[in-house]
């Protein structure tokens, strides 16, 4: 069999904006599953294709190797996420945990999937869109399998918090900021854009004419 050549680490705090995504999108999707009253299957399953579906779209549209199916730690993470929302009480994740779920999630891996863009030689502006990938489509995914009205149709700021951070990342690292301080620069603009939408119902005007 042909060696699969892996990218090398990004630094630990990119890392850690990778584990970080990939743990509460997982969450969120378990969270839905257990708002819509299903199975453990369907637990594993949610929390699965949330966290990792914005990543794999990344990764097969820059020509790198999947992430997840080269290691067991992705998947470990996403069961043990499942598991976490299955066995605790109920009442941890009422109210709006699943939009704070989400907000940080699409933080860390908006900035993740721009860095990571980078990384495999892609340029600026692809490497922003491929940060906005990675950000939303776990969540679109997860909404769309739910039968909930995907994110992208409604009107609070979502795409645009994940095209802050992606956008932010990009343009500090180009303008010769390191990566690290650039990606927790981008994380949290991009976290607080999002929670500012959740708190007091910020969003773009929509088309009236």
């Amino acid at each position: 069999m042909p060696t699969v050549t892996l990218p090398a680490a990004l630094g630990p705090i990119l890392d850690f904006l990778d584990m970080a995504g990939i743990a509460v999108f997982a969450l969120s999707g378990a969270l839905l599953a257990a708002m819509k009253k299903q199975t453990i299957v369907t637990f594993f399953f949610f929390a699965t294709v949330t966290g990792v579906g914005g990543g794999t779209v990344r990764d097969l549209l820059i020509g790198a190797p999947v992430f997840w199916v080269h290691q067991n730690a992705t998947l470990l993470i996403c069961f043990g996420a499942a598991l976490a929302v299955w066995a605790l009480p109920g009442k941890l994740w009422k109210g709006k945990t699943l939009d704070w779920l989400d907000a940080v999630g699409l933080a860390a891996y908006a900035t993740f999937g721009a860095a990571k863009a980078l990384s495999f030689g892609i340029a600026p502006l692809p490497a922003f869109a491929m940060g906005v990938i990675t950000g939303c489509v776990g969540g679109i995914i997860r909404d769309v399998l739910a039968g909930e009205d995907s994110i992208l149709l409604r009107p609070e700021l979502y795409v645009t918090a994940a095209g802050l951070s992606a956008a932010l990342y990009v343009g500090l690292t180009q303008s010769g900021i390191e990566g690290g301080l650039a990606a927790l620069v981008a994380a949290v603009a991009g976290f607080a854009i999002r929670g500012l939408a959740i708190l007091r119902g910020w969003a773009l005007p929509a088309y009236r004419r």
